[in-house]
């Protein structure tokens, strides 16, 4: 914390500031900040907290809390802000009742807080009910009903909702509030810079050949603007045909010393010239920049401020967005954290991709006859040597690509021999690496790493809970036994007390083929229990857990997910799961939606390749469900099993797929095992009162052991919207 907190409570109409009274205290330490307001009877009343985040962006590092005491001592609730631009953010709602004190502490994976104002505000009900009423009267109705026939919980989550103003919409509003920085940003950012002590040389190298000259002054002009002055500008000059090129670089060059410039005498394609670049470096790290893109003027201080953080970072890559001839920004890509499997498939990361330069000489610069995809062939051959923990990505724009036609960006113009190179950059990995696998071109031209199985196939034991419904079980089966390619299946049925007689028909009837086992354990309805004993129970060293309403829609689609679970660094495997009419349902889960946890791309159609093609490529997730999921049975092990006392019915999923990643696995999610689910049709909707009563208990389960987790997904963005994982900014 660079300044003291501003801090104030209004109480109605008045105001009082934190030194006005004695019993508001604030605390400051190196993991969180409390405000002590045990004496200021704020439990149980509706108020606003609003607050400042110095740290530029669309979303708070804060993670704000209410501590009110319980049973069971001190009890931790998440307020989830609302972004109101320009770093300001404000919740509204009911207190829980006992509130002690306001926490406020730094995001997972945040070094610090830095909030420069703090107020709450009590609020009137009637007022706000009078707001809400405004806005949205029908749901407001819903609360005061509620509210008549004694369901306050149920009321106050409507009144909530019915006091959320419109959001905004579209790029340019979220450009305008959330990054565009005003002149106290820029006056802040050059002060703090100022003081730094040994500020890391960034060098930006950039290969250059026969761009408009208006477009390359451009380039030039965004890098000389830089709020962080540690740069050099390291141009390669490709032997361009037009005289305008070298006289401007030559220019640029004498007058800035920071900007050096090397003419090639012949022209060896982007490759070749991004070497020649990369030998004119100094700095421990170089930045990568085409001739014709553009850099924020905050770009090389956010990379500078991560550096000096994190001094052994080897990489670092940001968001981006594109520009075009008119400088209008569109398109934005909104990137997840590091995800090397993902990787495989496609260059996620560029740009602003930033390396230790040291490490890029390592594995010899860029590679002549990669041109087109020379940036993911790089980044493979440093994959080979990257330790995760010293990746990061910052989640700010920091790039602007132009997409004018005829600029001079090679992929452009030669996009089928851009492909053929990525695919040969990863079959180059596969040999380097000694892995027994195939590349192929996968969808819309991208990677696809097709592993191989274990020769023998290790046994895939398919535990399936069940109860009744004999029509879906009959499917699954049917799927399973005939429709399956896999060598060696084992199946459990775990019948959950079935009485209708086509259920205990159909039951009698699979149990006599040999590779079918039949568990009974009736009783209510436990999920978790029942896959653990299906679990107990089978022999396989391969564990898929599978629901009875999922219809097998291909054969090697067993084989895809077991040859991703053997490998010794994956913990779980889930598939693309589509409803009946082909939208989609399962793309993996993203943490934090809708409170706990939602599937990625809900409901787009069976052609839509997701957000820049991500359901379409296999890649690492935070969890994928339990109505199809596999893994091994020693990791199953290892990581406690499902939690059968506390999560029975729901979440016991993404908890397990997150004991699997705290414990060091990855979990993967595939496209390429693909699957129809009719959801949740045995089990039925939470429609009951004990229903809802548990699912809110595995709610607090959730938001208790997961809480820091649950904000802060690393495969999804922190700037996008959480209500859905839709991967949209509203």
């Amino acid at each position: 914390m660079r300044a003291p907190l501003r801090a104030s409570l209004r109480l109605g109409r008045g105001r009082l500031v934190a030194r006005d009274f004695a019993r508001v205290r604030l605390e400051f330490g190196v993991e969180a900040l409390s405000l002590d307001v045990a004496d200021l009877g704020l439990g149980a009343r509706w108020v606003s907290i609003a607050f400042k985040d110095e740290n530029h962006g669309a979303f708070s590092r804060v993670e704000l809390s209410a501590v009110a005491e319980g049973t069971d001592g001190p009890q931790g609730t998440s307020l989830s802000e609302r972004a109101f631009g320009h770093g300001r953010f404000t919740w509204l709602g009911r207190l829980p009742a006992g509130t002690t004190s306001l926490r406020l502490a730094p995001m997972l994976g945040e070094p610090a807080l830095s909030i420069a104002e703090f107020t709450v505000t009590v609020r009137s009900r009637l007022a706000l009910v009078g707001r809400a009423a405004l806005r949205r009267p029908v749901l407001t109705a819903k609360a005061l009903f509620w509210r008549a026939v004694g369901k306050r919980v149920r009321s106050q989550h409507r009144l909530a909702r019915a006091l959320v103003p419109p959001g905004l919409t579209g790029y340019d509003t979220w450009v305008r509030h959330f990054d565009s920085l005003s002149e106290a940003d820029r006056a802040r950012i050059a002060a703090e810079v100022a003081q730094w002590r040994d500020p890391p040389l960034i060098s930006v190298v950039m290969p250059v050949y026969d761009p408009g000259p208006k477009v390359l002054e451009e380039a030039l002009r965004s890098v000389r603007d830089q709020l962080y002055p540690h740069w050099e500008l390291c141009i390669a000059d490709d032997a361009s045909t037009d005289p305008a090129v070298p006289r401007l670089l030559a220019r640029a060059a004498s007058e800035d010393p920071r900007i050096r410039v090397e003419r090639r005498p012949e022209n060896g394609h982007i490759a070749a010239a991004t070497n020649t670049a990369l030998g004119l470096a100094r700095g421990a790290y170089v930045a990568f920049m085409d001739h014709d893109d553009v850099l924020p003027a905050h770009a090389l201080y956010e990379v500078g401020k991560a550096i000096r953080r994190e001094p052994d970072l080897d990489l670092i890559y940001s968001d981006e967005d594109k520009i075009d001839a008119t400088g209008r920004r569109f398109e934005p890509h909104f990137k997840g954290d590091w995800n090397p499997e993902l990787l495989y498939g496609q260059n996620y990361l560029n740009h602003l991709t930033v390396v230790r330069r040291s490490l890029v000489e390592a594995v010899g610069g860029l590679r002549p006859g990669f041109e087109g995809s020379q940036d993911h062939d790089l980044l493979l051959r440093l994959s080979d040597r990257l330790d995760p923990a010293r990746v990061r990505h910052l989640p700010v724009i920091l790039y602007h690509w132009r997409t004018a036609i005829g600029s001079g960006t090679f992929s452009d113009a030669f996009l089928a021999r851009a492909e053929a190179a990525r695919l040969r950059a990863l079959e180059e990995l596969v040999a380097r690496r000694g892995w027994p696998h195939r590349v192929e071109r996968g969808p819309l031209g991208f990677n696809r790493l097709v592993r191989a199985l274990p020769d023998p196939a290790p046994r895939v034991s398919v535990i399936i809970p069940t109860k009744d419904r004999a029509e879906l079980l009959r499917v699954v089966l049917d799927g399973l036994l005939t429709g399956t390619d896999y060598p060696d299946i084992e199946v459990v049925v775990v019948d959950n007390g079935s009485t209708e007689p086509p259920a205990l028909a159909l039951l009698e009837e699979a149990a006599a083929d040999p590779r079918v086992r039949v568990l009974s354990r009736p009783g209510p309805f436990n999920f978790s229990g029942l896959s653990n004993d299906g679990a107990a129970a089978a022999s396989g060293p391969l564990l898929l857990f599978l629901n009875n309403d999922i219809e097998i829609a291909e054969p090697g689609w067993m084989t895809e997910m077991a040859s991703i679970a053997v490998e010794p660094a994956v913990g779980a495997v889930g598939a693309k799961l589509s409803y009946p009419d082909g939208t989609l349902q399962h793309g993996g889960v993203v943490l934090g939606v809708g409170g706990v946890a939602g599937h990625s791309h809900p409901d787009i159609g069976p052609d839509d390749p997701g957000y820049f093609g991500r359901m379409v490529i296999a890649q690492e997730v935070s969890a994928v469900t339990g109505a199809c999921l596999m893994m091994r049975r020693e990791v199953f092990e290892a990581v406690g099993r499902f939690d059968a006392e506390c999560l029975a019915v729901a979440f016991n999923d993404i908890d397990l797929c997150l004991r699997v990643r705290k414990a060091g696995y990855s979990v993967i999610w595939t496209p390429h095992a693909a699957l129809t689910h009719h959801e949740s049709k045995s089990r039925g909707k939470e429609d009951t009162p004990e229903k809802r009563a548990r699912f809110e208990a595995e709610v607090a389960t959730m938001t208790e052991r997961w809480g820091p987790e649950l904000r802060n997904d690393p495969y999804y963005n922190p700037n996008l919207a959480r209500a859905k994982a839709l991967f949209r900014l509203w």
